[in-house]
This record gives structure tokens, C-alpha cells and sequence, in this order.
């Protein structure tokens, strides 16, 4: 606005200065006029609306619509994951558990359970599987050392994790790493890596990120994240196991088993 009136100041179009346009809007605005259009007539004398009431029941619907607090425990965790209250616990099919050791070193998590991995009531299972397992043998690892579980523990209807529904299944998968409290995190799939870091694996990509918690048995503590290809793009794209495999040097590279 200021800038407008300059430019017509400068062109000498009114006899009035920039000031006193500013003088002028600043008397309006201290007489209340806060619109320049409104559409109804406006009672500038009326009351003010009376302040809504906080009652019980108002804290109470407050606090039944809010997510509740996730279980404390990896144990309480687990059961919770598997249950009513999680949040893809209505959609068809079953979830899936994790698997491995509990507290295990090496953490590896997926988007969602594929198709296969529901036929066999197991995460990564079939010929993803199998990759799978042979990328674990190539640092040394396997299924019996690594703790596998999924940000969606149900295959979404589409195949892919809804993104209305990825912040607060991010926000679980995170308390879930800080539950198990690995030393490092292996993050398979775009969605897995925005659902945890907040960015896909294309952008963290190369790097070992840290991963801050401090909701594990161990206390506050440090996991190095790891972004990277899941197995079974890799078997659409085998050129790519290449760079899969520069993914998994970084996971355990400097790690002592």
C-alpha cells in the first residue's frame, strides 16, 4: 500500500504525501475499522461473545480423540502393533509381526508387508525374501541377527502406505527404533526412509545418518540410519544392486559385531 502511494506521490497524481495516507490508515485502524468490505452490517457496540466453557466432558472428548500414548515396553509394544488400537487395524488382511531378536544390533525396516509375506505370515518372504537374505550373507548377517519389522504392518490396499496415514505411522516406526535401540538402522523403500527421516532415499541417500532416541532399555542413545533399495525394486532393477550393495558396506562399516 505504502509503496503504491509512493508511486503516485511521485507522479503528483493527489496533493497527498505518502505520510498522510499512513496517518490516515493508522487512525482507522486505532477507531477499530479492521475490513475495508464487510459483507453484513456490523453492530460496532455489541457485546463481545461470551468465552466458550471448558468443562469435563470437553477435556474428555479432547483426550478420546487424541492418539494414545504408544506402550512403554517392547513387550507391551508388540502386542499394541498387532491390535485394535493400531492405526491400520481396520483395513483388510492381517498384521504382520516383527521378527528377529528383540533388542537386537542391526534393525532393518520396511514399508509394508508384500503380497507374498501375507501368504506366508511373514515380513520379506518369497523371492524378495530370498534377495533379502542373500544381501544380509554378503555382511555377514542373517535372519537369526537382525530385528525386521514394518512401518505399516498391513499391506495397504493399493501396495503403497497412504500418506494421510504415513505421519503417524512414522511416528510409530520411530518409537519402535527407539524401543529396540539398535546401533544401526537399515531403511528399505522411498516411503520407509520419509516415514523415519522425514525425506526420501534418494536425498539421504550416501550418508549414515543419525537417528537420536531415548525410549530404548538402554537409555538416550545413537543409531546410524542407513537409506536404502528395496529388494524387490532391485529385482525389477538388478543394475541397481550395485548401489544397494555400497548401502550395505556403510550400514556395517566401522560396526563391530
Amino acid at each position: 500500500m505504502v509503496g503504491a502511494i509512493s508511486k503516485l506521490d511521485r507522479d503528483n497524481a493527489t496533493g497527498l504525501t505518502a505520510d498522510d495516507w499512513a496517518s490516515a490508515l493508522d487512525w482507522w485502524r486505532e477507531a477499530g475499522v479492521d475490513v475495508l468490505v464487510d459483507d453484513g452490517v456490523r453492530d460496532w457496540f455489541a457485546a463481545p461473545p461470551a468465552p466458550i466453557a471448558v468443562t469435563a466432558a470437553t477435556v474428555a472428548a479432547t483426550a478420546a480423540s487424541a492418539p494414545a500414548a504408544l506402550p512403554a515396553t517392547l513387550e507391551a509394544f508388540a502386542a499394541w502393533r498387532l491390535g485394535a488400537d493400531a492405526p491400520e487395524a481396520a483395513w483388510s488382511g492381517v498384521s504382520l509381526a516383527a521378527s528377529g531378536p528383540a533388542y537386537a544390533k542391526i534393525m532393518v525396516l520396511v514399508d509394508c508387508p508384500d503380497r507374498e509375506d501375507g501368504d506366508a505370515g511373514a515380513l520379506l518372504s518369497g523371492t524378495t525374501g530370498r534377495l533379502f537374505d542373500r544381501m544380509l550373507a554378503a555382511i555377514g548377517l542373517s535372519r537369526e541377527t537382525v530385528h525386521v519389522a514394518a512401518v505399516c504392518a498391513r499391506r495397504p490396499a493399493a501396495g503403497r502406505m497412504p500418506r494421510e496415514i504415513e505421519a503417524r505411522l512414522g511416528e510409530v516406526a520411530r518409537h519402535h527404533i527407539g524401543l529396540v535401540a539398535p546401533e544401526r538402522l537399515l531403511l528399505l523403500g522411498d516411503a520407509t526412509a520419509r516415514a523415519v527421516l522425514g525425506m526420501d532415499r534418494q536425498a539421504a541417500k550416501g550418508d549414515l545418518r543419525a537417528f537420536n532416541h531415548d525410549s530404548g532399555t538402554t537409555g538416550a542413545g545413537t543409531t546410524g540410519v542407513v537409506a536404502s533399495l528395496h529388494p524387490r525394486l532391485l529385482i525389477e532393477r538388478p543394475a541397481m544392486k550395485a548401489e544397494s550393495w555400497r548401502d550395505l558396506q556403510l550400514l556395517v562399516k566401522d560396526w563391530k559385531q
